[in-house]
């Protein structure tokens, strides 16, 4: 999770979100490969004569600076496409959930299951126990099983929400009358933050998202324990 004056990305725990790492450094590279050139044509001009300033045109120069730009886009544009297409692929999913927001809460229903639906509130902060994080945890945790398709179909109730979770790379417009859908492949074992992350009302801040990646095993023992709660 995310920790006090973090300047990159939290830790990837999806192969998509390992992508978006990789593009990251990638378009963060070319960034600072302009901004380098960009500095030293900056110090040449303050450090010369300027002995070519009555130049009115030169063909070279502007195929150079029309060709180069271009190049860079290119550069940028294909690996990001790439990362879309992936983003936007579910394939065979091992497991779908729905999940609905409310103001403010997120309520979640695994379709594959007949009777298995919840809802997931923030806890309070007087009710947090050691060890648990203000503003992140909920009563009930949106678990799934870990290196399994996911298929997660997202909606509202109410007023437009976005259903996101960082480390897992995954980020969906909840829209009322509307069923978006995402995936994603939690890659390892652990518990994973987010919140919604479009403004919905006055207690927008109060609405986390938990998802626990667990082992099949364990994921079978507590949907049973869940489906025999309800």
């Amino acid at each position: 999770m995310a920790h006090p004056s973090q300047l990159g990305f939290q830790d990837a725990a999806s192969p998509v979100m390992e992508e978006l790492l990789h593009f990251h450094d990638h378009a963060l590279m070319i960034v600072l490969l302009i901004s380098t050139l960009v500095l030293y044509i900056l110090l040449l001009m303050v450090s010369t004569k300027l002995t070519n300033k009555y130049i009115l045109d030169s063909q070279e120069i502007e195929i150079v600076w029309t060709i180069l730009p271009a190049a860079i886009l290119i550069l940028i544009a294909l690996p990001s496409l790439r990362i879309l297409y992936l983003m936007d692929e579910v394939n065979d999913p091992h497991l779908t959930v729905k999940a609905m927001g409310h103001q403010w809460y997120w309520s979640y229903e695994y379709t594959d299951y007949e009777d298995l639906a919840f809802d997931s509130y923030m806890v309070p902060t007087q009710d947090l126990t050691p060890g648990q994080f203000r503003l992140l945890e909920t009563d009930h945790r949106m678990v799934v099983p870990m290196e399994s398709p996911v298929r997660v179909l997202v909606s509202a109730e109410d007023v437009l929400h976005s259903w996101a979770v960082p480390a897992l790379g995954v980020k969906m417009d909840a829209v009322p009358g509307r069923l978006n859908q995402t995936a994603f492949i939690a890659s390892r074992p652990g518990v994973f933050y987010g919140q919604c992350s479009e403004i919905c009302g006055a207690n927008h801040s109060f609405m986390p998202i938990v998802v626990e990646a667990v082992p099949l095993e364990h994921f079978e023992n507590w949907s049973s324990i869940m489906l025999e709660d309800a």
